[in-house]
């Protein structure tokens, strides 16, 4: 499936340099997957996974002739991630200030946004529009929730046939208008399944889920916890004009906010796209950090989406597949190819670390250590696959 990143902010935030660190490890991945289709604001990078290497380690071990000093080398084909640039926001956009109009439409074709605030001096680089992170940052919120009350004043919904829908479609639509005149975004309420099905056709611009991509100084990367931490309080605790909000959460008709935070230095991202994937992981120990900006953003793209990884070894590949939580086999077989969902037969499942233990398919089948599973099996995170699959 295709997991798409908007990157949105107000000018000058850094999402340019950001970006274009992504379109350097892009090229990278461009030379080894041909297909990988660009456009100029579109940016696909892979989603960095170790488990990849190791179990094409152990296929081309199963696989190598005994006596050939040669072994065949597998391709290793990571999930991806496209990554879309949308223009930098200012106020107004909803009213068609600047690319308003424009970028907001490209934010309803994304899984996710990005929404990148600075929290660096560089008195080289105007704050075009910023004025400090909080009001920064409630500033794009405003513009994306103005932009879809006027696409409730301008929709028009199909009438239903009961009078009982059109009554869920009447209470949804007032209590959408009244709570986002009140400051909530969409995907803040909670509603129940009919009502969230309705929400969900209207292709609300503030029911995106959101992550916060905080760009700091470089020198500020290693106290990336704590900053954090206090951000998360600055940008998302409740003040006395937040109280009607609170209410709702407390009483369950609203989903409570949360501190869905990622700390990163552009600048640093940048650097690492220069380098080799060895002296990347040198870089960031001298910072002090374990992963790099990309990484963590891509993590928490995954665990906000709800996604996860199944993956297949065979002397083909190794694959990383993504599916949302809570994909059955069938399903999952059909991410791989459409045919496979209607063909399905069973699917013979492993642990990647039982799999990587016992050193491949050989070994485990003979210990009795792959499960035969139905269509119904929901896919497991980590789960190595090889599907069967009938003509």
């Amino acid at each position: 499936m295709a997991l798409g990143v908007g990157i949105i902010g107000l000018p000058n935030v850094g999402k340019s340099t950001l970006f274009n660190a992504l379109l350097k490890r892009q090229a990278a991945l461009a030379a080894n997957y041909p297909f990988a289709t660009i456009e100029p604001n579109v940016g696909v990078v892979p989603v960095p996974d170790e488990r990849l290497e190791k179990l094409a380690e152990i296929v081309e071990k199963e696989i190598a002739s005994p006596g050939l000093a040669m072994t065949k080398k597998v391709p290793r084909v990571p999930a991806t991630v496209q990554f879309v640039d949308i223009a930098g926001l200012v106020k107004g956009a909803s009213e068609g200030e600047g690319l308003g109009n424009k970028f907001l439409s490209h934010i309803r074709e994304v899984s996710i946004i990005a929404h990148v605030v600075r929290s660096f001096e560089d008195e080289n680089i105007i704050r075009e529009g910023s004025v400090d992170i909080k009001s920064d940052y409630e500033m794009i919120q405003t513009e994306l929730i103005l932009k879809d009350l006027e696409s409730l004043r301008s929709s028009k919904f199909k009438v239903q046939s009961s009078k009982s829908q059109l009554k869920v479609q009447s209470e949804v639509l007032n209590r959408l208008e009244n709570e986002l005149n009140s400051g909530i975004p969409v995907r803040e309420m909670m509603f129940a399944k009919e009502e969230q099905e309705l929400v969900d056709q209207m292709f609300l611009l503030s029911s995106k889920p959101e992550i916060v991509v905080l760009n700091v100084e470089e020198q500020a990367l290693k106290n990336a916890k704590e900053i954090r931490q206090n951000y998360a309080k600055l940008l998302f605790s409740v003040t006395a004009s937040e109280a009607k909000q609170s209410q709702k959460i407390a009483s369950g008709s609203s989903k409570p906010r949360n501190d869905n935070i990622v700390v990163i230095s552009a600048r640093i991202e940048a650097e690492l796209a220069e380098l080799s994937e060895e002296d990347q992981k040198e870089y960031l120990k001298e910072l002090g950090v374990e992963e790099s900006g990309l990484e963590r953003l891509i993590k928490k793209a995954y665990q906000e989406l709800g996604l996860i990884s199944f993956l297949t070894a065979g002397e083909k590949e190794v694959r990383a597949w993504t599916v949302k939580r809570g994909t059955n086999a069938q399903n999952a077989a059909g991410v791989i190819h459409t045919d496979f969902i209607k063909n399905f037969i069973k699917a013979e499942v492993v642990s990647y670390d039982e799999f990587v233990q016992l050193g491949g398919w050989k070994k485990v089948r003979e210990l009795g250590k792959v499960r035969m599973e139905g269509r119904d099996y929901i896919m497991q995170e980590g789960d190595v696959v090889e599907f069967k699959i009938g003509r």
